[in-house]
């Protein structure tokens, strides 16, 4: 069908109107910010409803970053992944899970990252710090993992963190105009700890929550170092740790009180911080 002189020229400049106003393209979707959230199981949120169909990584959808995506209206690539390391970001977690810096791009406009405790090896050693009886009935983790002038925990951090500092670098090289924020990790448990109630001794929980702090204190050094912003998870959960009553717990206790992974966030923690993340991405 042929058209006339007149009509064709009504089309182009219909053409010309939709193209500068972005028509075409699904409602305000241009003007949604582009967020990739990487990190470990303290973003990913496992056994937190409803998982993601990918199981190796035991993500939720109501993980922190799927709560800053819906505070900000943002087009969310959540690839963080329970048990991730560092290494992970760049390399293939379980030896087949694409790099998690391969969803970065120019365009992305906010980048959040949780990472760290699984490369100091921090959950892991806490399960050998169980001691059901009161002391003396058992054996102290703190006194095998800080004695003889070493620290091997606090020892994994600091070699951490030049590798942290590398990670965050190259996200700001693969995607150059993206606000990154770090966080730390949070206040699993309170000084003097609450045994029998959560089975580690008093000088054991002190010494974990430690090289929790430790671990956090380093990500916002570097964090600091590089202009991207850093969200303190620790206050925010305060009273709120796995001493807390179940109703009161934004952190789950070795025995879950409500439906999530031991020493790990619960859907209630995930809420606090993922506002806070989404209040610092503003």
């Amino acid at each position: 069908m042929r058209l006339s002189g007149r009509l064709r020229a009504m089309l182009v400049g219909l053409t010309a109107v939709m193209a500068a106003t972005g028509a075409g393209a699904p409602a305000g979707a241009q003007d949604r910010l582009e967020y990739v959230a990487l990190g470990d199981s303290a973003a990913a949120g496992p056994l937190i409803p409803t998982q993601d169909v990918n199981l190796l990584c035991l993500r939720s959808d109501r993980n922190y970053p799927a709560v800053v995506a819906e505070e900000l209206n943002a087009l969310l690539t959540d690839v963080s992944c329970s048990g991730a390391k560092t290494g992970d970001l760049a390399g293939r977690q379980f030896g087949i899970l694409a790099p998690q810096f391969d969803a970065l791009k120019p365009t992305t406009d906010l980048v959040s990252i949780t990472i760290g405790a699984n490369d100091s090896g921090l959950f892991q050693q806490a399960l050998g710090c169980i001691n059901l009886l009161p002391e003396p009935w058992g054996l102290s983790c703190a006194d095998r993992l800080a004695s003889g002038g070493r620290d091997v925990l606090a020892e994994a951090v600091d070699d951490w963190a030049p590798r942290f500092g590398a990670a965050l670098d190259e996200i700001r090289r693969r995607a150059p105009h993206a606000r990154i924020v770090v966080t730390g990790y949070g206040m699993y448990i309170r000084p003097g700890g609450c045994h029998p109630d959560q089975p580690v001794w008093a000088r054991d929980g002190d010494y974990l929550q430690s090289v929790m702090n430790r671990i956090s204190s380093t990500a916002r050094k570097e964090a600091t170092a590089r202009g991207a912003r850093f969200v303190d998870i620790a206050p925010l959960t305060v009273g709120h740790d796995i001493c807390a009553a179940p109703e009161d717990r934004y952190l789950e206790g070795l025995i879950p009180t409500s439906v999530a992974a031991p020493l790990h966030p619960n859907a209630h923690g995930m809420a606090v911080m993922g506002a806070a993340v989404a209040e610092a991405a503003r």
